[in-house]
């Protein structure tokens, strides 16, 4: 077995035994957040990272923004202000004009067809740069988590340019989100196998024919063929040839965030079947090495869309608080639910703590 992409980082950013993924403090749930012009998307994306405890716990210490040089935008420094104030404020909402007016995310990379927010009047001339601004069409959450992410990720590393890699992979963003998945592909003419490696932040996940989020995982660790025009250069072989893949879990993250993947390329449409999803993951059945000890996970927070196309329609979530209690955060309005009432919904993207 020939491996590709899995260096050892030369410097470590963030030092992992510094991560705690319980909460530190215990309170009553936060703030909701207003709805600024099609900015649903926005809102639960910012909801469901206040309430991911190992990266609210970092942003409440404020061990960024003490050391932080920057000049001018910081992510890291406004999440930090924003988490501040929807779990220590006595309003029952908040606007979060500074991610509005601050958000630049210009290496956003996109795994579809990237959807941007509708908004008017004075949001239109500071609204997120990223990439390109299309007017009159509303934002997908998947892709704003990406963009959040990545821009976090990138402040994490101001003042470290000239770091490798692997070591780059060890900011506080991807030490919560980060894992590896191992593509092994088989070459079906001298059977050499190859391991590639790749770092994510989450894993996007076919959902057409699956009816489950099992379902859905054991079709993504699946063995495929690569043929046709996908055919595999053989290095040992010296030309193209037929192939098997099978992509596994090989390291995995502390915290999973898993897109069930509603868009159906081939019609444009939106994919509304059930897909159940359970409250306690193991993820041990996915990975690169199957045979060992559980790799448990619970569900703290679900993100839903509503509507008949990926194109408009509406998004809320679900967010487990540090009390322990589950709430429906839909904008400005943050009610109380019960765990059977999280399990049944559409659900669009899952997040789960280790």
């Amino acid at each position: 077995v020939t491996g590709k992409g899995m260096t050892p980082p030369q410097k470590t950013l963030f030092p992992p035994e510094k991560i705690f993924m319980d909460w530190r403090q215990k309170r009553r749930p936060g703030a909701g957040l207003y709805n600024l012009g099609s900015t649903c998307y926005l809102n639960v994306i910012l909801q469901c990272l206040t309430y991911t405890p190992p990266l609210a716990n970092y942003l409440l210490s404020r061990q960024h923004s003490r050391f932080c040089d920057q000049q001018g935008f910081c992510m890291m420094c406004i999440m930090e202000d924003h988490v501040r104030k929807v779990l220590y404020s006595s309003a029952s909402a908040i606007r979060p004009r500074a991610i509005i007016r601050d958000l630049k995310c210009k290496q956003f990379q996109v795994l579809q067809q990237v959807f941007f927010p509708s908004v008017k009047g004075e949001l239109v001339t500071s609204l997120l740069d990223i990439g390109e601004f299309k007017p009159d069409i509303p934002g997908d959450a998947y892709e704003f988590l990406r963009c959040t992410l990545n821009a976090m990720h990138r402040a994490c590393l101001s003042g470290s340019s000239d770091l490798d890699s692997s070591s780059q992979e060890t900011s506080i963003i991807h030490e919560i989100f980060g894992g590896f998945l191992r593509s092994r592909v088989t070459c079906l003419s001298c059977k050499t196998v190859f391991d590639f490696f790749k770092v994510f932040l989450d894993i996007l996940l076919k959902i057409k024919g699956a009816s489950s989020l099992t379902t859905a995982l054991e079709d993504f660790v699946k063995p495929k063929e690569v043929d046709g025009k996908k055919y595999f250069k053989c290095s040992k072989c010296k030309k193209k040839v037929a192939a098997s893949k099978v992509v596994t879990v090989h390291h995995a993250p502390r915290v999973l965030t898993v897109c069930l993947g509603r868009a159906d390329h081939r019609s444009s449409r939106k994919l509304s079947q059930v897909v159940e999803y359970p409250e306690y993951l193991d993820l041990r059945p996915y990975m690169s090495e199957p045979a060992g000890e559980p790799i448990l996970y619970s569900l703290y927070a679900v993100v839903v869309h509503t509507g008949h196309t990926c194109l408009g329609g509406h998004f809320f979530c679900y967010t487990k608080a540090s009390n322990g209690q589950w709430y429906k955060m839909n904008d400005v309005s943050v009610d109380s639910c019960a765990i059977h009432t999280v399990l049944g919904q559409q659900a669009y993207l899952l997040f789960y703590a280790r």
